[in-house]
C-alpha cells in the first residue's frame, strides 16, 4: 500500500488543519459513512503519534500515515489524496496497485 497526497491536498493540511514540520496526521477507519470496501465505515483524519506505523510518507516534514490497525479498511489499495475542485474538499481514492 502506498499513501499518495498532491499538492493541493496536502496545502490543505497547512491551511485549514495547520499541519506543520514535525506534525503527524494519521488515516484510520471510522465508525459511520462508507467506502467502496466496508458500508458503516469512512476515513478519519486527525493529529496524532504514531504506535505501529504501517505505511507513511513524509511532505514538507509532516508525516502523513496509516497504523497497522487499520490496513484492513483499504482492502490493499493504495490511497490517492487530491482536492475536488467544485466542492474545495478532500478527495480520496482507492486505487488498485499495479503488479510488477
Amino acid at each position: 500500500m502506498e499513501l499518495i497526497l498532491s499538492k493541493e491536498a496536502t496545502q490543505w493540511f497547512k491551511d485549514e488543519m495547520d499541519a506543520t514540520s514535525g506534525d503527524f496526521i494519521k488515516f484510520f477507519a471510522r465508525y459511520g459513512g462508507s467506502n467502496p470496501f466496508h458500508e458503516g465505515f469512512s476515513i478519519g483524519v486527525n493529529f496524532e503519534e504514531p504506535i505501529q506505523i504501517a505505511v507513511s510518507t513524509v511532505i514538507d516534514g509532516i508525516t502523513f500515515f496509516v497504523e497497522e490497525d487499520d490496513l484492513w479498511f483499504f482492502n490493499n489499495h493504495d490511497l490517492h489524496v487530491t482536492m475536488d475542485s467544485e466542492t474545495d474538499e478532500l478527495h480520496y481514492e482507492y486505487v488498485q496497485p499495479h503488479l510488477h
